[in-house]
Order: structure tokens, then sequence, then C-alpha cells
């Protein structure tokens, strides 16, 4: 491979919650490792690769100039994304009008929520679900309704249309949030069932907000669909919001972005992200942007894609095969695995509390899956060089199940 995906890198004293916060109290950290054991991040959604060169070189050269005054997101912002889009997504006719700079897809989220919604009002969701959708919906005052996804017979996650429609109809409401490929279950959905899940909105009048942020992270030759590419109704009915951020390891320097075609929804969404004065670009965030959008970056996530779907692969066999009891569904895109440990535990007797402690104690820094409302689960980061996963599973083969 042209870019380094194997060496283990040191970040320790650089900024980084997934090392440096092990053994705080920030952001239900995992606890630090015992004595002869070194911390393996797995927890934290962000990847323990360098990012693309073009990104440094790009912030670089324009750091070289002294003044970062007042500015406007250059012709060169908005082009770089239409070009991505149509070489990664096959989406046509973009125009820069539809693009808007959002500081984060959360905020987009609670952007789009304030203007079609108001607080106490039911939104619908997808359960699994994002914890950062848990905590920003419910923090502005808006009630989530769960459509659970179903684990059909081959253990691949579905959605349940009959379900949806009818919590839609039953609690009125009238914005959803789709998250594809879905976090934490890593489904890239299909373009049919994209199509049945929008003819359900579209039946029930709602705005659709479509977090595609890991868009660009998919496995073992599946296919992104981009939500608003479905019908003429989905173009003019969904939000979608991207980033490069999840792609390129870019979370640190903050920016995301919303495309929005139906100019009604663009109006009411920039309105209300206007309103704090908050939600302005950062000079060097848009360089980022530019540099990783460049073909060396497309080349660099070609590279990523086949690293990670590596490692997804190794991860889910090793489970499969070493731990009877644990339940994975092999995710199609993201770098992240959501395991059900409920037979394990009950059949040894085990909490979950349990089994995340023994995994932090030998340095297995994964994740409490219960924010993300799976009740037995653990969410585990595989975006590591191959050597650490497979020193990872070693060691909660050895010393945890």
């Amino acid at each position: 491979m042209k870019y380094d995906f194997t060496s283990a890198m040191d970040r320790h004293g650089k900024d980084s919650i997934a090392v440096d916060a092990l053994g705080t109290e920030m952001g239900s950290a995992p606890g630090l490792p015992k004595e002869g054991f070194d911390p393996i991040p797995m927890w934290v959604a962000d990847m323990n690769f360098p990012t693309v060169p073009t990104v440094q070189q790009a912030m670089v050269e324009r750091v070289k100039h002294p003044a970062f005054g007042y500015f406007v997101p250059t012709k060169e912002y908005y082009q770089s994304i239409i070009r991505w889009q149509q070489s990664r997504n096959g989406v046509e006719g973009l125009e820069p009008e539809c693009i808007g700079y959002e500081n984060g897809v959360l905020g987009c989220v609670v952007s789009a929520l304030s203007a079609f919604a108001a607080p106490g009002d039911k939104v619908l969701l997808h359960s699994p679900t994002y914890i950062g959708f848990t905590n920003s919906i419910g923090n502005n005052g808006y009630q989530i309704v769960h459509s659970p996804l179903k684990l059909d017979g081959e253990q691949i996650w579905r959605m349940d249309y009959e379900d949806m429609d009818r919590k839609l109809k039953e609690h009125k409401i009238h914005v959803a949030v789709l998250c594809s490929p879905h976090n934490p279950c890593g489904r890239v959905w299909e373009r049919w069932e994209l199509e049945r899940a929008m003819e359900v909105y579209q039946a029930n009048g709602c705005v659709v907000i479509s977090d595609e942020i890991w868009s660009d992270i998919i496995l073992n030759g599946h296919k992104h669909i981009p939500t608003q590419s479905i019908s003429e109704d989905a173009k003019n009915r969904a939000i979608a919001v991207y980033a490069p951020s999840k792609t390129f390891n870019l979370a640190g320097l903050v920016g995301s972005y919303h495309i929005i075609y139906n100019p009604y929804l663009r109006d009411r969404v920039r309105a209300n992200g206007s309103k704090s004065h908050y939600n302005n670009m950062n000079v060097l965030s848009m360089h980022a942007l530019i540099g990783a959008y460049q073909p060396e970056g497309q080349e660099w996530v070609d590279e990523l894609c086949q690293v990670l779907s590596g490692n997804v692969d190794y991860a889910c066999g090793f489970i499969w095969e070493h731990f009877p009891g644990v339940q994975v569904s092999k995710p199609e895109g993201t770098y992240m695995l959501f395991l059900d440990c409920f037979q394990w535990c009950k059949g040894h007797g085990a909490s979950l509390d349990g089994l995340l402690k023994a995994g932090w104690d030998v340095g297995v820094a994964w994740q409490d899956g219960r924010p993300f409302h799976g009740p037995w689960a653990i969410r585990i980061n595989l975006a590591l060089p191959f050597s650490r996963v497979q020193e990872a599973f070693e060691r909660l083969k050895t010393y945890v199940f």
C-alpha cells in the first residue's frame, strides 16, 4: 500500500481523548489497565491512523500566511465537495447553493429539529441509537421514539417498516432521524430498503434528517446510496449531513456540511443554525477539507477501507470461533463492532459491568454499549493497525472470555 496503516501511532499528550482520558471521568472513559498491559484505544470513534498527507500540506500552506481574519468559504471549498460527492456517491447536479457549513452533524440535527418541531414533540429514531442523537435530541427538549432494528435469519439488521409507520401515526411524528450507514450497527442500507423507508416517511409527512457521516467508510464491496438519490420526493424531503471528519480523522478540527435541495427546508435550517452566530467555519477546517477531498484523498480512503475490511473480517471470525455466546452482526460500513453479550454473561453468571472491567484491566479499552440502547452491548473501534487488533483479541481470549 502507498499509505501507512500498519505503524502504531503514539497519541499520548497530543490532545487525544482516546488515550489521554483513560482512567479519568471524562466522557465515561474506560479505566486504566493493570500493570503489565498497555492500553489499546478501542472506544472513541476516531482512528488510530495518520490522516492523508494532503490535509497537513493544505493547512501548513495556509498557516504560512500570517493573517487569519474574517473570511468566506472559497469557490474551491464548494467545488471540492461537489467533486467528492460525484466521484464517491455518484451525485449529479449538486450546486454550491445546496451546500451549507455545519460545525457538526449533531448541530445540524438540532437546527433541523428546531425548524420543524417544537420542544416536547416526538422524533422517530431507529435503535440501537447513536449516543450523540440521544444526548443532543433529549437535551433540546424533544422526545425520542425508537423503532427497533431487527436481526433477520442471516443476522443482518433490518428496519421494521410496519413499526415505523405505526409509531409515526400513533405519536403524530413529523420529523425522523435516519442514520446511513447506521451507527452503531454498521448497516449500509440497500436501495430497496431506503426506498421503503422513504415511502413510509412520505406517507406520514415526515421531514427526514439523514446522518451520512460514515458514507465514505464502506467495507467489503458494499455501496453507499445517498438518501436524497432515492426519488424526487426523497431529494426534497431529506436534509443530508456529511463530514470529512470521520473519514480523515479530523474531528478535532470541527467541520461538517449539509446538502439540502429543497429551498424551503434549506432556508429554515440555515436560519436556525445562524441564530447563535456560533455555526461559523474555521479557516483551517476549510483548507483541511480541500486537502482531504483531493485525488490523493480518494486513493487514501480506498486503502483505508481495504484495511478496515480486513480488520472487521478478522474480528468477526475470531468472535464466532472463540467467544461462544457473544453475538455480532458483521458490519458493512463504519469501523465499529456492536457486540451482544447477553448469552455469554447469562451462561457465566457475569454482569456487563464486570465484563467491561475485565477488558479494561488487560488494556482493551472498549466501550459500554448501553448508552446506545444495547442492554448487553459492547462497542469496539477497529480503526487500528491490524497488529493491535490482533493483540486486543488475543488478550480477550486469554484473560476475559
